[in-house]
């Protein structure tokens, strides 16, 4: 086992692996920018290195100064959460070059499943239901609009190394597709630094339904059942819940065998998760694989009795897998609290929080890095906790969710809280009956 980790992230996240990391009587570090030195990952931890200026090109994505924070303080691994340089192949390499265990994909597994137009041939190759559309990056407009009258409008346009919905853009017709060609690839080589396409059809009435996943060093790989992301505005998550209220046991099944058939083919090892697209027949789709932990980790964690940030740190030092699946035991729902006002276009409202009290109570989980007096910098990604409420039915776990959100005060900034105590009340949601349109209906006049 490791002796030392250190951890290549901020904010709930690094708490979050903190945490586990004593529970497993393992040393950490933090890395901190200088916008972050009031943060509790930063108090927490056994140590704790300065990595740069608030600039996230600067610190938290400056491969050089976190491998020295490394080194000076004889780390012996590198848990890099999510996001930041959680999927960076080099970063991977870089590791493995200083002798440093990388908790995550090796380079070779992030550049075959990092570039979405490669991993959907490589998914295509194990026999996993992929969307019909090109057979890889696009050359040009005339190919596209070819290849969109093939697979019938409308068609969706993806940047190859996009994320969290830059790059991509919707296309009904001929007419429109030179002018959502140009705005794609300006968007995603400003965003990426990598403007080549891919084309989909573009699945009409989707659920957004993602699978868990564990691989060993041997090429075993196992998964955690399902989680239901189709509540989301400009494709960024809001809500996740557990089971999905759509999946019957045939498709939950079914999915999940595909999802380790996928993770087996290229003999996946540690936390991923393979993202698919449902339509309103039942029928399913890979969209993307993430080669590290998720956000909403968590409420997969609450439904199956597993620690996962445990269970990858396991593998990470060569733990093998027993084989066994995992199947929802309740049911869980998890509510992304941001600093945005969701009544003023979801604008960001960094800032110092002048009160903060959280939510408790028997099924309630919180995961935040916040505090009463903590100021939320400008600089990063706008969420400042996580709601976790789990109960033994979805009924039961939204009433428990919409309990725990009105206990939730923070004072000093705009938060997503009144939309999401809208949202447990809304009939829509309340039926399970969405899909990943929903918010773009919303009526955001409910939002007290």
């Amino acid at each position: 086992m490791f002796k030392k980790i250190l951890i290549a992230n901020r904010g709930e996240i690094a708490l979050r692996v903190i945490r586990a990391c004593k529970e497993m009587n393992i040393k950490t570090v933090a890395v901190y920018s200088v916008a972050d030195k009031d943060s509790l990952h930063v108090r927490f931890a056994d140590e704790a290195v300065c990595i740069g200026p608030a600039p996230s090109a600067q610190s938290y994505l400056s491969i050089q100064n976190i491998i020295s924070a490394a080194e000076i303080t004889n780390a012996d691994a590198i848990h890099p959460g999510y996001g930041f340089l959680s999927e960076n192949a080099n970063f991977s390499k870089v590791c493995q070059d200083y002798g440093i265990k990388f908790i995550g994909a090796s380079a070779d597994m992030i550049n075959s499943m990092g570039d979405k137009a490669s991993a959907k041939d490589t998914m295509k190759k194990a026999g996993v239901p992929t969307i019909p559309g090109s057979d890889g990056l696009l050359s040009s407009i005339e190919e596209g609009i070819k290849i969109a009258n093939k697979v019938k409008y409308p068609v969706i346009l993806k940047a190859t190394a996009g994320g969290g919905g830059r790059g991509m853009r919707i296309v009904k017709g001929d007419a429109e597709f030179e002018k959502a060609w140009n705005d794609a690839k300006q968007e995603s080589g400003a965003a990426f630094g990598n403007d080549g396409l891919y084309l989909e059809k573009f699945i009409e009435e989707p659920r957004h339904i993602e699978i868990q996943l564990m691989g060993d060093k041997t090429g075993k790989a196992i998964h955690f059942s399902e989680r239901d992301c189709s509540i989301q505005r400009r494709h960024q998550k809001l809500i996740e819940e557990t089971p999905s209220p759509i999946l019957t046991e045939r498709l939950r099944n079914k999915m999940g065998e595909a999802a380790v058939k996928g993770a087996k083919s290229i003999k996946y090892e540690g936390a991923g998760t393979i993202e698919f697209l449902v339509d309103k027949h039942g029928d399913f789709y890979f969209m993307e694989m993430n080669t590290r932990i998720q956000v909403e980790h968590t409420i997969t964690e609450e439904v199956t009795d597993t620690d996962l940030i445990k269970l990858q740190i396991r593998m990470a030092a060569g733990e093998k897998l027993d084989g066994k699946n995992h199947f929802p035991l309740r049911h869980s729902i998890q509510c992304r609290i941001n600093a945005e006002d969701p009544a003023n276009n979801f604008r960001p409202s960094p800032g110092k929080i002048t009160n903060f009290h959280i939510p408790s109570g028997y099924g309630v989980r919180v995961d935040s890095h916040c505090y009463t007096g903590y100021t939320i910098p400008p600089n990063y990604d706008s969420m400042i906790a996580k709601l976790i409420a789990t109960a033994p039915t979805r009924d039961e776990a939204c009433d428990r969710m919409k309990r725990a959100l009105q206990e939730f005060v923070i004072e000093g900034v705009k938060t997503t809280i009144p939309l999401h105590i809208a949202l447990m009340d809304d009939p829509i949601f309340r039926s399970g009956n969405f899909n990943t349109s929903f918010l773009e209906t919303f009526d955001f006049s409910k939002i007290k």
